[in-house]
């Protein structure tokens, strides 16, 4: 299977099935000496797994990470990282009832047409469980952003009709609810909607919003390498994504030019916009306001109710899913979300490092 690797200079592939011993990732091009523990990544891992709250599986996973190679004395030593996290909770023989059988919404039809066999355990490769490496590998691009200054964060904005306006924002209460929404009464409501959701056996969707402050300006190239195209593929590689926008989005094409452009002002700190319609890219590089991008995430297709689908052979039949699905993927999606937005910053980072001769003579001639 190829296209199991992302990036260019801060590489990452993960591996691994839902049901299979473990998953993880190999993290390629991490600088030397970046302080890291298990307990780093281990804090967005916790973010991501199961049982958290009766919106999420009941799949019974710690989700412990294991750092086999890369990091000496708790500090990187510029060579792979690889993480392990080991499955522990297969329950494979909720599946044995859809090995022959299509379920709407799932990737086993396509799976079949391109290989003509599947791991129908869970979905195997095409299961959100794969997600675990890219958490993994994004907690380490975190704390390699951290350490210049950028802060990467993502919340839930909506969960079905529930969407919560940007000026009710409330960043600081955004871990004090499981549906990481940054106002608690808007968490409540879309609760309430959830209930409904579980009670009649069917599922929700809902927009992750994700903002990065203080990225200096011109990262990101002007052709086929920019910053937002990047964002937008690491993005929408994420299973359960079905939309991307940047900045004002969809917006933009209602608006009219005066509008949407973005005024420039200066002040004694420099250079900066009045008003951030464009998201923090302009012609495919950063241009130093915050970054604001949003994924709009599918309802869980795992339902209850008896859907119309077929078998390998084009049968007609009825299938009723059982085993532990998420009601809701949004809330467990926040932290991926993040992790591939700081995972493509840092690529980007590293390659804009040789976009100016000035800068590259100015770096050597302070290592004669």
């Amino acid at each position: 299977m190829a296209g199991s690797s992302y990036g260019t200079i801060f590489r990452i592939t993960t591996w691994g099935e839902s049901h299979g011993a473990g998953v993880g990732v190999v993290i390629d091009g991490c600088p030397a000496g970046l302080p890291l523990s298990e307990e780093d990544i281990q804090k967005y891992l916790n973010r991501r797994k199961p049982g958290q709250s009766k919106f999420t599986t009941q799949r019974k996973e710690s989700d412990q990470a294991e750092i086999l190679s890369g990091v000496f004395e708790g500090r990187t030593t510029g060579t792979p990282i690889s993480i392990l996290v080991r499955n522990q909770d297969q329950k494979s023989r909720d599946y044995s009832n859809i090995m022959n059988t299509y379920r709407p919404g799932h990737a086993d039809y396509t799976f079949d047409a391109k290989y003509g066999f599947r791991d129908y355990r869970g979905g195997g490769r095409s299961s959100g469980r794969e997600t675990i490496g890219r958490v993994a590998a994004g907690a380490v691009a975190c704390k390699i952003l951290e350490s210049l200054g950028i802060q990467v964060m993502a919340y839930t904005k909506s969960i079905g009709p529930v969407s919560i306006p940007e000026q009710d924002y409330d960043y600081s209460v955004i871990t004090d609810n499981t549906l990481y929404m940054p106002n608690n009464q808007y968490a409540e409501k879309a609760s309430a909607y959830l209930e409904e959701c579980i009670r009649s056996q069917d599922s929700s969707g809902g927009i992750i919003e994700c903002r990065v402050d203080h990225m200096p300006a011109g990262i990101g190239e002007t052709v086929f390498e920019k910053l937002d195209a990047n964002l937008a593929k690491a993005i929408m590689s994420i299973g359960a994504v079905k939309g991307f926008e940047i900045g004002d989005g969809f917006q933009a094409a209602k608006a009219s030019g005066s509008q949407n452009n973005d005024a420039f002002s200066s002040n004694s700190d420099g250079i900066y916009k009045e008003t951030n319609h464009s998201g923090g890219v302009l012609g495919g590089m950063s241009d130093g306001s915050t970054i604001v991008l949003r994924a709009a995430i599918k309802p869980t297709p795992s339902i209850s109710q008896p859907q119309d689908t077929v078998d390998k052979d084009g049968k007609p039949l009825s299938l009723t899913i059982h085993g532990r699905h998420d009601p809701v993927i949004v809330p467990r999606a926040v932290v991926v979300v993040e992790s591939m937005t700081a995972i493509t910053l840092v690529d980007m980072l590293f390659q804009n490092m040789a976009a100016r001769m000035d800068k590259i003579a100015e770096f050597y001639s302070k290592t004669r």
